[in-house]
């Protein structure tokens, strides 16, 4: 069945790890919000926007290609901070399509590790920048978190381990028999 799950938490929690970890193992196209960003900054499109206007294009854009796939009996994996009225949104999508929406929600526990592993990452995204301590807290009060059923996976545990319950959660274990 296609399915679009999506990897949504504040930044440094793990979520392109796995969002990417998945998509190779699946053969299934991850689209990522900060590389879309990062192809858009560039040409002037993100400049002079309200940050209503900012989010609309944001996920209307997140939204077309996760579409796209689903229009060529494809799944798609989505790496971005969502909401639960985000989520109802593409659960529709899906629903048109006949596919699933899986959402994951990935958090990190210990917040000392989390501020270090934020502030010494190098993610190389062209056109876009590292984030700094003081986005992930902006993120946390303008995301609480989601309230509708999710997989919640902690960066605190071994990427393996998280790996497994996200496919486990998707149905797309590897595990023998």
């Amino acid at each position: 069945m296609k399915q679009v799950i999506v990897f949504t938490g504040l930044p440094g929690t793990g979520k392109s790890t796995l969002a990417e970890a998945l998509a190779v193992e699946a053969a299934t196209p991850v689209f990522a919000g900060d590389w879309l960003l990062g192809a858009l900054k560039p040409h002037g499109v993100l400049g002079g926007l309200s940050r209503q206007s900012f989010l609309a294009m944001y996920y209307d854009l997140l939204e077309t290609l996760v579409r796209r796939q689903l229009m060529l009996a494809q799944s798609a994996i989505v790496d971005c901070l969502i909401d639960d009225s985000v989520a109802d949104r593409w659960e529709k999508v899906a629903t048109e399509y006949d596919a699933r929406l899986r959402l994951i929600e990935c958090v990190c526990t210990d917040e000392a590790e989390h501020r270090l592993r934020l502030e010494g990452r190098r993610r190389g995204i062209p056109g876009w920048h590292e984030v700094g301590w003081d986005h992930v807290d902006r993120m946390r009060v303008e995301y609480p978190g989601l309230t509708r059923e999710h997989l919640t996976v902690d960066a605190m545990d071994p990427v393996e381990r998280n790996l497994r319950l996200v496919r486990e959660y998707s149905g797309l274990s590897q595990e023998p028999g």
